[in-house]
């Protein structure tokens, strides 16, 4: 699949998107792309790991396997292996499986496609919520603010507010606006599909927080690529 890339004129407009959504209410909309949401490092190490205890089952249940593979790399004539070459070469043989399995998966997209959807989804869910804290969270006057989050590799996204927004829109609201971006975004069409959540976004605050004559805008309207 090509990778998800934002042009200038997605930019502009995703820009444009959040001036008009805002002119409707006092909520702030702030949109951030990142290309992904964690390194899972430990995904790899996990599925090494996991090599290793298959390949020691598989030798415990069929041991005969090993003690050919001993007599093959020592060129052993006697029919009984020493055990302590034996166990010496069990040890190499889970050795190399940890090593080839983790340095195979040192292969970002390899990587992504083993992690357990589960898994993408809470890291994504993690991230989402961090950068909610760093940039909108509390950072308006009525506690308005509204993260509308991509993770490109992982092909999801989230959407976090505010604790006033919370108090009035539940979150199964965001479901319409979730579905447009990812459909957009699954067509090679990502600057529209955040431009169309933003909007639905904007339409679902209007009713519940109205712009007011003196409102003021309090965050960027711009898109956030990390």
């Amino acid at each position: 699949m090509k990778p998800v890339q934002f042009s200038e004129r997605d930019h502009d407009l995703v820009s444009a998107a959040v001036m008009e959504a805002e002119k409707q209410t006092s909520g702030e909309i702030v949109p951030i792309v990142a290309r992904r949401s964690d390194a899972y490092h430990d995904v790899g190490l996990h599925w090494a790991i996991g090599t290793v205890f298959v390949a020691l089952a598989f030798f415990a249940f069929f041991p005969d396997y090993l003690r050919d593979l001993a007599g093959r790399l020592l060129g052993d004539w006697d029919h009984q292996v020493a055990d302590w070459k034996m166990l010496t070469i069990l040890l190499g043989d889970l050795i190399l499986d940890f090593l080839v399995v983790r340095y195979l998966l040192a292969i970002m997209p390899l990587r992504m496609a083993l992690t357990p959807r589960a898994t993408k989804a809470r890291r994504v869910r993690r991230r989402a919520i961090l950068l909610f804290r760093a940039a909108a969270e509390a950072r308006t006057a009525g506690r308005t603010g509204v993260l509308i989050y991509l993770s490109l590799d992982e092909h999801r996204a989230e959407i976090v507010a505010d604790k006033a927004i919370n108090d009035r829109v539940t979150p199964e609201a965001w479901g319409e606006a979730m579905a447009l971006l990812i459909d957009a975004v699954r067509d090679d069409r990502p600057g529209e599909g955040l431009a169309l959540a933003i909007g639905r976004v904007g339409a679902i605050l209007a009713p519940h927080f109205p712009r007011a004559a003196d409102d003021i805008n309090e965050l960027p309207d711009r898109l956030i690529e990390l």
